[in-house]
């Protein structure tokens, strides 16, 4: 068995909230596979793995900029600490940039770093904020909708602080009032995917690999297997893809429900919060 040391221990602990001896025997099963230990830790049901695997440090807040009812932009602009996210310098340069994506559309953050206002680069803009501030400011990630119907929500999860989640949700014709409903369930629900069909090959595959492995660990007859995994898998697009998700105003319809009901359809969505995947 493999040996590891605390460094290790302590990191993995910190990920998934496991306990230190439990973190330990995983390092060793998996003779010192981070990213198995971290598998054999959900398989053994530690609670949260996903959900610490993708936070990160960051502080900041998220950005807006609509323009009328057919096209918005959401921003996730980053800095180190809360008091520089809720400072008028920071929160001026998101709602610069926010506006200059929205009104050039850049392909993905690099070319958005390279693009031009004022006069300078984004990224000389960042930079002289991050003099100014005395701390590190970037770009996370950006978003645009164009198209049908565009509604937005912006929460914040502390009244001192600017917005940390936003969610932008695309219907195919104007409802102000769904689409505020949806977009509000997928701030608080966390979807990850619109629907089953756009869920990536590998992501599902990797999900369906370790509900076999949990099933088998727990017994289950071998002739039972394909079934039950197959029920845990309709279960995590439950779970995790919007459509397919209990409407939070009413449990006893899917969000695809709610939205039939009302004459619309839902073409897509963005929801990001500071900080996490």
């Amino acid at each position: 068995m493999a040996s590891v040391n605390m460094a290790d221990v302590k990191r993995l602990r910190e990920l998934t909230a496991a306990g230190m001896m439990d973190c330990k025997k995983a390092l060793e099963e998996s003779e010192g596979d981070f990213d198995r230990a971290v598998e054999i830790l959900r398989l053994k049901g530690a609670k949260d793995v996903g959900k610490r695997e993708a936070r990160t440090a960051s502080n900041g807040l998220v950005a807006l900029k609509q323009d009328g009812d057919s096209a918005a932009a959401l921003l996730e602009l980053n800095c180190e600490t809360d008091f520089v996210a809720k400072g008028e310098r920071f929160q001026e340069l998101a709602s610069q940039v926010v506006a200059h994506i929205l009104a050039t559309k850049p392909a993905d953050v690099p070319t958005l770093l390279e693009s031009q206002f004022d006069g300078k680069t984004v990224k000389e803009q960042l930079d002289e904020a991050n003099a100014a501030l005395g701390e590190k400011i970037e770009i996370r990630r950006f978003a645009v909708l164009e198209g049908g119907y565009v509604g937005a929500y912006m929460h914040k999860t502390d009244p001192q602080l600017p917005p940390a989640v936003g969610v932008l949700v695309q219907l195919d014709s104007a409802n102000a009032e769904v689409a505020k409903d949806i977009a509000q369930h997928a701030a608080a629900m966390a979807p990850k995917y619109l629907s089953a069909d756009q869920v990536p090959a590998d992501v599902i595959e990797k999900e369906r690999a370790l509900f076999e492995e949990m099933t088998r660990e727990e017994g289950k007859p071998e002739a039972a297997i394909a079934k039950i995994v197959e029920g845990r898998v309709n279960g995590w697009y439950k779970d995790f893809t919007l459509l397919q998700q209990a409407f939070v105003k009413d449990n006893k319809k899917t969000i695809e429900k709610y939205a039939a009901e009302n004459g619309v359809e839902v073409r897509a969505f963005v929801r990001y919060k500071v900080g996490q995947a």
